[in-house]
Formats: structure tokens, sequence, C-alpha cells
């Protein structure tokens, strides 16, 4: 008899939200199943692979990471133009590094003038992430949703703290947001109920789980993803019914194990290779997590992933699907060319045993 793939479908559906505007705008999120379940349901957009771009210089990258980015570091315009024209990312993410109340503290209008110079240099999609300070990215996220007034930026990380200020932001001047909650799939509902109350539109929000680079981290980010995706497609819930993004790269090689060197830990493999390596394992887990949106750093792993992604979202082939094979008659003639067991030879006789000594005479 052939083979019968078996068949789930589910209630519920990923709903569609669309980055940047114009002819390079792109949607994620649409599917009807579980991630790459294409013989279950459809998948008609694939995930969207981001690179980041910082607005200063990083002082902290291993050398692996930053050689090919030397020559555009501290511009984050050149850096973006070169992260699409040359190593075919996407769509950018801005980090704002800069205003971290910890460190620069750059005020909002700095901030602005980076995303300036990224929106004229691409034509991407752009995402705008903060210093994760809830209210430094209220006030810098809410000048730079002012300055770009309709250019549908994905503007992040909003938090419960700072939800109202950004969330309202976001929808007078028409941008999407990131709801980021802390990997629980409880306080990720509570928090896209809250933007929805505020009047924030389901298909403007993208969730961050927040994401694991490495280790339990990464297997944490894991498990709350798949119950978001399993909450959104056997249970049908609306507030999860969202594209999932993860700043991945961000979290990879800002651990000890990708910034070491090969003096240092030569048992952990090529420095060069480490993180790229550590990069790509976590980007492929979270793509089969549910993820929409990678934000990854190095070049190398854009190309092993977006490899991989081609492979995963390639139709099956049709000479393949046509195969039948009567797997009872299979069964018979793999029985019957089976070799014969070679026969058992006789056991030799034994040897005499030698006669016994003549007992002594009595005395």
């Amino acid at each position: 008899m052939a083979f019968a793939m078996t068949k789930v479908s589910y209630s519920g559906k990923i709903m569609e939200v669309t980055l940047g505007q114009g002819d390079k705008a792109l949607k994620v999120g649409g599917e009807n199943a579980y991630p790459f379940h294409n013989f279950e349901g459809s998948m008609p957009n694939k995930p969207v692979l981001a690179m980041e771009v910082w607005d200063m210089t990083p002082d902290d990258w291993p050398a692996a990471c930053s050689e090919p980015f030397a020559d555009v570091m501290g511009d984050p315009g050149a850096w973006a133009k070169k992260c699409v024209e040359q190593y075919g990312a996407e769509a950018i993410v801005l980090q704002l590094k800069s205003t971290d109340p910890n460190g620069l503290d750059a005020p909002p209008e700095k901030a602005s003038e980076a995303v300036g110079k990224v929106l004229a240099a691409v034509s991407v999609p752009v995402v705008v992430w903060g210093s994760a300070n809830p209210a430094k990215d209220a006030e810098t996220l809410k000048k730079i949703a002012e300055d770009y007034q309709g250019k549908n930026l994905l503007l992040g990380p909003v938090a419960e703290d700072n939800h109202k200020a950004v969330g309202a932001a976001a929808l007078a001047y028409k941008h999407s947001v990131i709801a980021s909650s802390p990997i629980d799939v409880n306080l990720a509902k509570q928090l896209n109920i809250l933007l929805g109350n505020l009047g924030v539109p389901m298909d403007k929000i993208v969730i961050d789980p927040t994401t694991g680079g490495l280790g339990y981290g990464m297997e944490y980010s894991y498990s709350v993803m798949e119950r978001i995706r399993m909450a959104a497609l056997v249970q049908d819930d609306d507030k999860l019914v969202l594209p999932l993004i993860n700043n991945v790269g961000n979290e990879v090689w800002k651990s000890k194990e990708a910034k070491l060197s090969n003096e240092d830990a030569p048992e952990l493999g090529d420095a060069a290779m480490r993180g790229v390596l550590m990069e790509t394992t976590a980007a492929v887990s979270f793509l089969l997590a549910g993820s929409s949106i990678l934000i990854l750093r190095h070049p190398k792993t854009l190309a092993l992933v977006k490899n991989l992604m081609a492979k995963l979202m390639a139709p099956r082939a049709a000479a393949a699907a046509k195969v039948k094979v009567d797997r009872p008659k299979a069964a018979q003639l793999a029985v019957a060319a089976a070799p014969k067991p070679a026969a058992a030879k006789p056991a030799a006789a034994a040897a005499p045993k030698p006669a016994a000594a003549p007992a002594a005479p009595a005395a």
C-alpha cells in the first residue's frame, strides 16, 4: 500500500503583519500550520532575515564579527547599505545602543538622526530597537515615530511600563510595534491585550518573547515560542496569533564563548567560525519554533540560514510523491532473496583417550 501522510488541520492562523512600505514592503505571518509543515497547511510568507546595525561603533565585538564591517562602523547609513547590497539582508534593525542611560545616554534627537541615515541609504523595511530601558525608550521612540510619520517603522521593544507612550505614538504616526515580555506566555498575551485596549491594531504588533542566545536561555525561549504557537494554532487565541521576532545576533555574540580567542579556548574550536555556528544554531532553532523575523549579525550566518530556509521552503519533488511501494510484496521479495544459511559442519570425531596405566602389584 502507498504511504499516506497524516495531516492535521488547525483552527487558528497567524496574522499577517506588513513591514516597511512601497515596493520593498514585506509581509510576515499568514501560516495556518506549524513552521515549515507545508504538507499540512500553507506558509505564504517566508521568515525575514534581518541584519543589525548599531548607531555607534561597538567596542566589545570579537574580531571575527567586526571585520566584515570594519570600513563602515560609525556610519549607520553605510553600514545598512553594505548589509543589504553586499550581504543580502532583507531588512535592517537599527540598534540604538548609544541611547542607553548606563552608557553614552545619547539624546533622542541624535538617535533620530541615525534612523534618518538608515532610511536614506536603504529601501528595505527598517526596525528600530531601543536600549531596553523603558523610560528612555519611551522618550526616544516617541521622537522617532513623530519624525518619520507614515514610514511604517517597527518600533520596540515595547514593555508594559512604556506601552502607553510608545503605543500611542505608533498609532498616531502609523508605525508598528514590538511587544516584548520576559519569556512568559501569559505576560506576552497580557501586553498584547493592553496594546489592543489602547487602540493598536493586532496587525500592527509583533511579539518579542525575549531571546536567549545559548544553553538554557535558548531552551526557555524555544519552549515559550512553542507554547505561543500552540495557543495560536490549536486554540485560535486571538491575542497570540501574531508573528514572532528574535534578536539573535545581539544575544549570541555577547556571550563569553563567542568572544574567547583561539589561545584562550582552543578546545572550543576556531574562533573565526565558533560564533557563526552558535548564531546559526540559535537562528535555526528559533525558525523551527515559529520565528517570523530573525535579527542576525554575521554575514556568514545570514548565508547559512538563507540556504537552509530555501531547502525547507522548497516544494516536494513531484516524482517522490508519485512513487508507490507495495510494502508486503517488497518484504516477501527481500525474504526470498536472502541467502540460505550455510549447512553446519559435522563435529570432528573425538580423539581416543589414552589407556589407563596398570595398577602396581600389592606388596
